[in-house]
């Protein structure tokens, strides 16, 4: 693996158990900072992940790409003594586990976070389920739809008097891969003092929970139960989305006082910013249907570009509803390098992905690869480089089916 350009977390190794979205993605995460992920798939049943997505080229399905890059791969039957214990002389080489199983599983492997801990002091555990490791639910199962639902965050989705759909990706996953990787890093910094790891502990419905901004106080000191309000927010205007001459979408947001100000003048309406129907941001909440009839109003005359140049140039916020063949061609995005390609080995080409966020100045993250073409490609890198095993060793251990 190449150690070229490495990114902040270079020293750093992390085994990652995870299959699917939400463990996945936090090990990507701290693999785009430069850590040596090293993917465990028990040999025969890879992560499903390798099958997802909706794009595949040659049978191979590109969504691999996006949460396997800056990996290698091994493959391990951790149910099997000698599994185990090959998994604990990993784990003595390494700073990060992160599992996203059913709570309970590592503990029946005899894998515990105090057996981890035992071997190596320093080790972080991350661990990603459906309802924390703690708790009444926390033995159920856990996918990304339930946790948006029984967290509060579908409710608030959709249209009034409709049904709350879900928006057409894993959200809960990625917000709990986003968490474990941040729990991951503060561990990080705390072993720094202590010299000790710890288990970070990340519930999928948790994670929804965590940014739904001020539902729970709006509920405990006014009983608002807060529903859905289709393409704005309650109160708060104009924050919305417009029709323009040709069909269209834009979204128009001007609810601060001062941006409001300009969005009057901009459209030919300056006295709308001291009309008391719309002075005050309580005001303009209280008027928003009116306000949004203006707006419209103003906004079905003109084409959506002449829209977002004039706003923009007016000091007001407005941008598209980008489809993604409008994103992948946008000038930001590529100007900031978060439209990066992907050399991916199975289809011999180049394939599109996301950039690394954060970005940072001194010591960026990288794509490095677009992650092993297959299970156990880097078994005799890890197996026989890292922990010393022989070829002789090597072929026994595929023999019992342990590798």
């Amino acid at each position: 693996m190449t150690t070229e350009c490495a990114g902040p977390l270079d020293g750093i190794r992390v085994l990652e158990l995870g299959t699917l979205i939400a463990g996945p993605f936090a090990g990507r995460l701290l693999a785009d900072m430069g850590a040596d992920v090293i993917k465990v798939e028990p040999p025969g049943a890879p992560d499903p992940l390798r099958n997802w997505g909706q794009a595949e080229l040659d049978g191979h399905h590109v969504f691999w790409t996006v949460h396997a890059r800056n990996k290698r791969a091994i493959t391990l039957d951790l149910r099997r003594p000698r599994g185990r214990d090959l998994f604990l002389d990993l784990v003595d080489r390494s700073d990060i586990v992160v599992e996203n199983f059913r709570p309970g599983t590592l503990e029946k492997w005899d894998l515990g976070y105090d057996v981890l801990s035992e071997r190596n002091p320093g080790i972080i555990l991350v661990r990603v389920s459906g309802y924390g490791q703690t708790g009444p639910d926390s033995h159920k199962a856990g996918y990304a739809s339930v946790a948006e639902a029984a967290s509060g965050l579908r409710h608030l989705n959709g249209f009034p008097g409709g049904p709350p759909p879900r928006l057409a990706l894993s959200l809960g996953d990625s917000l709990a891969g986003m968490f474990g990787a941040q729990g991951a890093l503060a561990a990080l910094y705390r072993r720094g003092i202590t010299g000790r790891g710890q288990v970070v502990d990340v519930a999928l419905t948790e994670s929804c929970l965590a940014v739904q901004e001020s539902t729970i106080p709006d509920y405990d000191v006014g009983g608002v139960v807060r529903g859905p309000s289709g393409t704005r927010l309650e109160g708060i205007a104009p924050s919305n989305i417009y029709r323009s001459a040709d069909g269209s979408w834009v979204v128009i947001a001007a609810n601060q006082d001062t941006v409001f100000v300009r969005l009057c003048h901009a459209i030919g309406r300056p006295e709308l910013a001291t009309d008391d129907r719309f002075a005050t941001h309580g005001a303009r909440g209280r008027n928003q249907d009116e306000l949004d009839k203006i707006i419209g109003t103003w906004a079905v005359e003109r084409q959506s570009g002449d829209i977002i140049e004039s706003l923009s140039a007016a000091g007001v916020i407005a941008g598209p509803i980008n489809t993604v063949a409008e994103v992948v061609n946008d000038a930001q995005l590529r100007a900031r390098g978060m439209l990066v390609d992907h050399y991916d080995e199975r289809v011999q080409r180049d394939v599109l992905g996301p950039g690394i966020v954060p970005v940072l100045s001194e010591s960026p993250g990288r794509v490095r690869n677009a992650g092993p073409a297959h299970p156990g490609q880097h078994n005799d890198e890890i197996y026989r480089g890292l922990l010393g095993k022989t070829p002789a060793e090597l072929n026994e251990l595929r023999t019992e089916e342990v590798l």
